[in-house]
């Protein structure tokens, strides 16, 4: 009898219209067929009824955004879980970096969906579109250490796709933002002197010294000091002349580290890929506490150019700035990884991939130098967009590209291109920069065979100097010679990265427009 029941409710469960849970299959498909990936947009609707009425777009970004954080969470869970079976140390390490990756994506979609969080929908736009690029540096990890991909779906549980979809209904174009009146939480006004002082060391909170003058010795002991203090105000840790070797990670917000100059202030560290580590945790200094600000300082990653990736620095950190800063390394030296970025009078040093990453960014009035590379070949961009919805790509505006002093004398002999697409939806332009004589007449050059050659964005755009004739460049259908002022503005810091709504209270110097 007990059996007969069940049975009888299991046919009514599966005869019932879903609209009794909340949505009808019709009211699913309809919308779900708006988004790039349907099918799990359609079972996890089907499954996760909220019962509240989709009657438009914004009920359907709420719902999908709430979906795609359950899944994540699920996900970091599945994740936790495999740790016991790693078998080796490539495992482990690859694992480690899926952790960090997974809860720093929860916590983004978290802030994203809270209703107490202000952000306009470009900020939600970032947020989603650095939770993405979280799942593929933990896919990428695993690969690059041959690592078997089997584990990954173990993980994944679809919340790719569901951010994806989510990416595409939030539907934010990357051309003029709107202006946020206010400041983020983690930028005062009030912080607009720190980066135009010329005594840093009187307004630290921290003074960091190797010859034990300061409060501490090592960057990290302040960095541990600055976890204790209460509130969210500005930190300052001041860092005195001196090569410091260790490996930073500052995961707290409105942190600012203030040297005593390039080549002065210098962290060093020689994490790679060639000596086991992921090109995501081979990084000298990450930062992902959002607010970051550096100034005056040298980062630099020694693992030299036969070790393959080795970061000088990994940023993640929204509404980060560096100013007059260093990067120095060979393949893979600056990780921007992710989030708002913008670079000002800094130098950049490297080879192959040397500027990389899914962030958002701006380099204004820098130097970018080129180094010998071993196999003959530089590449100073590789940018990382997935999603063609991604509000993400490189800008470099009004810097100068050229070769550094070992490249000099044997330049003839290396090919320079400006970059290559490391992902589908690559998006990297030049404007107003100064390209000497080393760029190759090409440009740009592929990643394999003709792989995002048509979906790629690359861009250039009243470039100076003997290597800026765009006479002989690729003919990819992604490729543009930009001659309308108007598309060009789109990658300005006004309008890529919105920095009239957050750069004002930096201090740091900057132009909004062309």
């Amino acid at each position: 009898m007990a059996i007969e029941k069940f049975a009888i409710l299991l046919i009514f469960l599966v005869l019932i219209p879903l609209s009794v849970f909340g949505y009808s299959q019709s009211e699913i498909k309809s919308w779900c067929a708006q988004t790039p990936h349907p099918k799990p947009c359609e079972y996890y609707l089907s499954h996760n009824p909220k019962g509240t009425p989709i009657t438009g777009k914004s009920d359907f970004l709420k719902l999908s955004l709430h979906l795609a954080l359950e899944r994540a969470e699920n996900a970091r869970s599945n994740t936790y879980s495999l740790g016991p079976k790693c078998q080796n140390e490539k495992e482990k390490v690859a694992w480690g970096d899926c952790l960090k990756l997974y809860e720093y994506t929860v916590s983004r979609l978290n802030h994203t969906a809270n209703p107490d969080t202000k952000c306009t929908r470009e900020d939600a736009q970032t947020w989603l579109s650095t939770a993405l690029t979280n799942l593929e540096t933990c896919r990428a990890g695993f690969v690059e250490l041959g690592v078997p991909g089997n584990v990954l779906p173990l993980m994944s549980n679809n919340v790719s796709d569901l951010i994806s979809n989510t990416l595409a209904i939030n539907d934010v174009p990357y051309s003029p933002p709107s202006t946020s009146k206010g400041f983020p939480t983690w930028v005062k006004p009030g912080d607009r002197k720190l980066l135009q002082s010329s005594s840093p060391a009187s307004q630290a909170n921290i003074v960091v010294a190797q010859d034990g003058s300061g409060d501490y010795k090592t960057i990290n002991e302040a960095v541990t000091a600055a976890s204790k203090r209460s509130g969210t105000s500005r930190y300052i840790i001041y860092i005195k002349a001196g090569t410091y070797e260790e490996n930073v990670e500052v995961s707290l917000t409105n942190i600012m580290f203030v040297g005593d100059g390039i080549g002065k202030t210098i962290v060093t560290g020689s994490k790679s890929v060639g000596r086991g580590s992921t090109t995501f945790n081979s990084a000298t200094v990450a930062v992902v506490g959002d607010g970051f600000i550096a100034r005056d300082m040298t980062f630099r990653n020694t693992a030299g150019a036969a070790n393959h990736q080795a970061v000088a620095l990994r940023s993640g950190s929204d509404l980060s700035v560096f100013y007059r800063c260093s990067f120095e390394g060979y393949q893979d030296t600056l990780y921007v990884h992710s989030e708002r970025q913008f670079y000002r009078e800094c130098d950049i040093y490297g080879t192959v991939d040397f500027i990389f990453g899914n962030a958002a960014v701006v380099f204004q009035n820098c130097n970018i130098y080129a180094r010998n590379p071993p196999n003959k070949t530089n590449t100073i961009t590789a940018q990382g967009r997935t999603d063609p919805n991604q509000n993400t790509g490189i800008s470099i505006h009004n810097c100068r590209v050229t070769a550094a002093s070992d490249l000099k004398s044997v330049q003839s002999s290396v090919k320079t291109y400006l970059g290559r697409p490391w992902q589908e939806y690559s998006r990297t332009v030049f404007m107003k920069t100064n390209l000497d004589s080393l760029i190759n007449p090409a440009g740009w050059l592929e990643w394999d065979g003709d792989f995002a050659l048509t979906t790629l964005y690359y861009g250039e755009y009243m470039n100076t100097g003997p290597g800026s004739s765009t006479a002989n460049r690729v003919n990819w259908a992604g490729f543009h010679v930009i001659t309308s002022s108007t598309e060009a503005s789109k990658f300005t810091v006004g309008n890529f990265i919105a920095g009239g709504s957050w750069l004002p209270a930096t201090g740091v110097p900057y132009t909004s427009g062309l």
